[in-house]
């Protein structure tokens, strides 16, 4: 209770600033919430400098807050839904994660970007945007600057995509179902897959990519358990090696709001077999989403923007190649399939 009342001061501050964030995001979900939170966090970051107690809160709500959030991302899993859609999205799925994954090593390697920014543009481009890089930044300790680039490099392809992809679909004469899976694969956070594959429904009188789409979007959120596992093994190993920072510990390296995620799945699975409206869970899932809003203006007020606009260059770089990658792999392996 006596932590509690220490943090409150910054938990409050991050709350009553993340409420229009969240309102503007309802009305302009092409963008989401989280981005408008992040720009105003550094915003206000620019005029404002917080005491040392509000700063506890600042930093408990950008790490815990943002953990907890995923957990609830779990209630809006169900992974019957998933496994009937995954037989045909899959190998799409792991090819264009594994693609992004590679591309952000090799730029890595090559332009020796800071590593926490390519693991995160890297894993926010092939999974799920925000909710993948939130999930993996606690895990291999990413700094909030590190987070608010990658997220700002995200949102910036988001929007194009959600803007073109539409166009281009019915260029290429994709049918309702793979364009869905075009959306679903190729378009980074769930708010832009949702806008791109309403847009197509408009485009397409009788179309219904929207729910498709939406699913093959939600199984590739599954990745995020096998990449913060395998991070998580990575770091531990370092640590052991004595090549990392800090001594080994797994209790500190093993992502365990993880295993909350999964477990929140499974409820939400279950339920769904029992008969139980999946409306039930929509204000956990409401609620995950406000979560992030909160953390991503607590990291928007711990990140100097200047800076980032300074050392932007190579993370937009990455970001363009891993979206362009993706679509490509996403539109050739659906040729090779034979579903486009």
């Amino acid at each position: 209770m006596t932590k509690m009342k220490t943090l409150f001061p910054g938990i409050a501050l991050c709350l009553v600033l993340s409420i229009p964030c969240w309102l503007l995001g309802k009305q302009f979900p092409i963008i989401g919430g989280p981005v408008f939170a992040i720009i105003l966090g550094m915003v206000v970051a620019q005029f404002y400098v917080p005491s040392a107690a509000i700063q506890k809160g600042i930093t408990y709500t950008s790490k815990k807050i943002l953990q907890l959030a995923v957990i609830l991302l779990g209630f809006g899993l169900n992974l019957m839904e998933i496994a009937q859609v995954g037989a045909i999205s899959l190998p799409v799925i792991i090819s264009t994660i594994s693609t992004s994954l590679i591309v952000s090593f090799i730029f890595y390697k090559i332009t020796k970007i800071p590593t926490n920014t390519a693991v995160l543009v890297g894993v926010g481009s092939s999974i799920c945007g925000g909710s993948a890089i939130a999930a993996t930044a606690p895990v291999i300790e990413a700094k909030d600057e590190e987070v608010a680039q990658s997220i700002s490099v995200i949102f910036l392809f988001n929007v194009v995509a959600a803007l073109i992809f539409p166009t281009l679909g019915s260029l290429l004469g994709l049918s309702n179902e793979g364009f869905g899976l075009f959306a679903g694969t190729a378009v980074n956070d769930t708010s832009s897959v949702t806008a791109a594959a309403a847009a197509w429904d408009g485009m397409h009188a009788g179309a219904n990519t929207l729910d498709y789409a939406t699913i093959v979007k939600l199984t590739r959120t599954l990745a995020i358990i096998p990449i913060t596992l395998v991070l998580a093994l990575y770091r531990a190993k370092k640590a052991k090696d004595g090549t990392a920072t800090n001594t080994f510990s797994l209790k500190k390296v093993f992502p365990f709001f993880v295993l909350f995620f999964i477990l929140a799945s499974i409820i939400t699975t279950i339920s769904a077999s029992m008969g139980i409206d999946p409306s039930v869970f929509a204000p956990l899932k409401e609620l995950s989403k406000f979560f992030i809003i909160m953390a991503m203006l607590a990291i928007g007020l711990n990140t100097d923007i200047v800076h980032l606009i300074k050392t932007g260059g190579k993370p937009i770089l990455l970001g363009f190649i891993c979206w362009i990658m993706i679509a490509a792999v996403s539109l050739s392996m659906q040729h090779v399939l034979g579903i486009w």
